[in-house]
């Protein structure tokens, strides 16, 4: 089933997440519209938790998934319901707190800076 597998670990390290971004990995933001609009890395894809069941075709699926929120528990149970739709899904430990601490860009749509909340 793709770099993951379905066997293997649902979670990745930010570090792990953005060697693999690196490697054109599709990078799926599923916190709330208002979260998203406050700030979100570059790039991302926006689907919010309660679309995920109802939008994986929005993701190309020759492309492994990383899947990111505020802190990593959301992210979670949408990197398992993305697997269970066929895709090469985990979910980025610490989320978009440890994105930021560790420097990463954050956005609002249109490119100015943005904040997490």
């Amino acid at each position: 089933m793709g770099l993951f597998g379905s066997g293997a670990q649902l979670t990745v390290s930010l570090h792990e997440a953005l060697a693999l971004l690196k490697d054109d990995a599709a990078l799926v933001d599923v916190r709330e519209p208002d979260e998203w609009e406050a700030g979100h890395a570059p790039d991302a894809i926006h689907i919010p938790l309660a679309e995920v069941p109802r939008s994986p075709n929005g993701i190309d699926p020759t492309k492994p998934v990383l899947v990111i929120c505020r802190s990593g528990r959301r992210s979670l149970t949408a990197a398992a319901q993305f697997r269970d739709a066929g895709l090469d899904a985990v979910s980025v430990n610490g989320g978009m707190v440890a994105w930021q601490q560790a420097g990463g860009l954050v956005v609002r749509n249109g490119g100015d800076p943005g904040t997490i909340i």
